[in-house]
Formats: structure tokens, C-alpha cells, sequence
């Protein structure tokens, strides 16, 4: 077994070890996050990230610790899209607080599954069919003008998600939670409770988010190790994120301009790359510019009708 396969093993066995202690020793029990808790451990993942950047440093490289870091900054970036729907699912489903974060544990271990393959697929596809770049530089950009140009008042509606209906259709649902259960069984008879459909709900939700963050990523490098390393990172934090910016997200409201302009930038670099090759450098320097420069608008030019925010 080579050393690349024996990494692989420990931090795949080192990640999926760190959920299972922050769910069930260090947060176990149906307790709801405080904000202190959640900054708490928001830093304690950040913290992680850091610490595993200054190991691809040391193991990889500069180059490759900057890539790590471009990646890891915008894939955390465009997950701020994922909170914004995981509140409007929970609050639509009203999931008591209690039991929201044993939704996101299970809703990040899929995500982590599914990314996987993703990055995998869509990597092997980029080696193979090397136009696949500039279709993806086509994709990123008419994604990124879209969300420059769709109104924030736009919603989702929950009740229309296909995996809900499917659900509905092949096995019997409660009408009511039944505590932090998923399943139940009445007069023999399994049914399904509404606490395992928010969880397949916020799987299909996070699939569609996949598809705009693997190839923005995938933009930077194509390197399997910093793609999926970053990623991992990236949805490790999310959970926690989530908790400490539930009360302070709606500040927030520049971000989106800022996430628009960082996917055209990445689907222009990659429409030119056969031309003019943008250096990573330059590009980790943009994408921090330019979500600094939206928060710090967010911060200087408050919506009118931001309510007073609830600490």
C-alpha cells in the first residue's frame, strides 16, 4: 500500500471520527446550540482547517497550500447559500431547534459522500475530455450572472421538492415528530417521521449547491486531494456555522453580489485558460477581496427594513 492510499484511509477514518465525538460525546443529546457553543466550535473547525493547511504546506508545498486555501475559502463562501435554505427548510417544516442538529450531522455526512463521488467523477471526465473546462467555464457564468441579477425576495418552496413527493408516494409519513426519531413502527406498520424527510430534504438541496460549488472549485485545480480536502473542510464547519450566523445572516445581504462575481471570475479563468493561465496567486487574492469588499458593503449600507436582530 503506497502513501497516498494510507492518507486517504487515516483522514477519511480521522474525519468521520471527529463527527462521531461532536455528536455523540462532546454534543450528544437533544440540546439547542447556543451561539457561544456554536462560535466555539465554528472556530474549532476553522482552527482545524488552518492546521491542515499548514500540513499540505509543509507536505505538498506553497503552491499547493494556496490552492488549499483558495478552494477551502470559496467552497465555505458559497455554503453561506446553503444556511439561508437550511433555515427557510426548517423554519417551513417547523424541526425544533432540539433536534436541528442532529439534521445537519447526518444531512454533512451525506453531503460528504456524495461530494466525494462528484469530485471524483467530475475530475476523471476533465482528464479524459478536456472541453468539459470550458463548458463548465460557460456553466459558471451564466451562474454566477443569474444569482447577480435574481432577486433576494425569491423563494423556495419546500412542498415542491421532488425527493418529498417521491417519499410520500412510497412510504407512510406522521403527522407529528416523534422526538428525534427518523422511523417508527405503529401496529406494525414502519412509517417514516417528518424529521427523516427534512434530512432527505436538505440532502437534494446540498446536491443542488454541489453543482454550482464542485466545478467552481474545480476551476482552480483539478487537483483530487485539494479538491476534496477542501471540501471535507469546508462541510465539517457548516453545522456550527450555521448555529453562530442563524441570528446574523440577514446582514449578510451583499454576499450574494460578491459569490456572483466569483463564479464569472472562475468561469472566465477557465474559458481563457487555453490562452492566458490566471495565477493562483492573483485569483485566491480576488476572491478574498471581493468577499471582503460585500461584507464590508453589507456593513456600511444596512437594508432599511432589517428588522432588529435577535441576540
Amino acid at each position: 500500500m503506497n502513501n497516498e492510499a494510507i492518507f486517504w484511509i487515516i483522514f477519511n477514518i480521522s474525519i468521520l471520527t471527529l463527527l462521531v465525538l461532536d455528536l455523540f460525546v462532546f454534543n450528544k443529546g437533544n440540546k439547542v446550540v447556543t451561539t457561544k457553543s456554536a462560535l466555539v466550535w465554528s472556530a474549532f473547525w476553522v482552527g482545524l482547517a488552518l492546521a491542515f493547511n499548514i500540513f499540505v504546506y509543509i507536505w505538498r508545498g506553497q503552491e499547493a497550500a494556496e490552492l488549499f486555501f483558495t478552494g477551502y475559502v470559496i467552497e465555505e463562501s458559497l455554503s453561506v447559500d446553503n444556511l439561508f435554505v437550511f433555515m427557510l427548510i426548517f423554519s417551513y417544516f417547523r424541526v425544533p431547534a432540539e433536534y436541528q442538529r442532529k439534521v445537519l450531522f447526518w444531512g454533512i455526512i451525506g453531503a460528504l459522500i456524495l461530494r466525494g463521488l462528484f469530485i471524483v467523477l467530475g475530475i476523471e471526465l476533465i482528464q479524459r475530455f478536456d472541453w468539459l473546462l470550458y463548458v463548465l467555464g460557460f456553466f459558471l457564468m451564466y451562474t454566477g450572472i443569474k444569482m447577480l441579477f435574481s432577486s433576494d425576495d425569491e423563494e423556495i418552496d419546500p412542498e415542491n421538492n421532488i425527493i418529498l413527493k417521491l417519499t410520500n408516494k412510497f412510504i407512510r409519513v406522521t403527522k407529528t415528530y416523534e422526538e428525534d426519531k427518523f422511523f417508527i413502527r405503529k401496529e406494525g406498520i414502519l412509517y417514516a417521521t417528518p424529521l427523516f424527510i427534512v434530512v432527505l430534504i436538505v440532502e437534494s438541496t446540498d446536491v443542488v449547491f454541489a453543482v454550482d460549488s464542485i466545478p467552481t472549485i474545480l476551476g482552480i485545480t483539478t487537483d483530487t486531494f485539494i479538491v476534496y480536502t477542501s471540501n471535507v473542510f469546508a462541510l465539517l464547519g457548516l453545522r456550527s456555522l450555521y448555529f453562530a450566523l442563524s441570528s446574523v445572516m440577514k446582514l449578510f445581504h451583499y454576499i450574494n453580489y460578491g459569490l456572483a462575481v466569483i463564479l464569472s471570475f472562475v468561469g472566465v479563468k477557465l474559458l481563457i485558460h487555453h490562452w492566458y493561465e490566471i495565477n493562483h496567486q492573483f485569483a485566491l487574492l480576488f476572491v478574498v477581496s471581493t468577499l471582503a469588499i460585500s461584507i464590508l458593503a453589507s456593513w456600511l449600507f444596512p437594508k432599511k427594513n432589517n428588522e432588529e436582530l435577535d441576540f
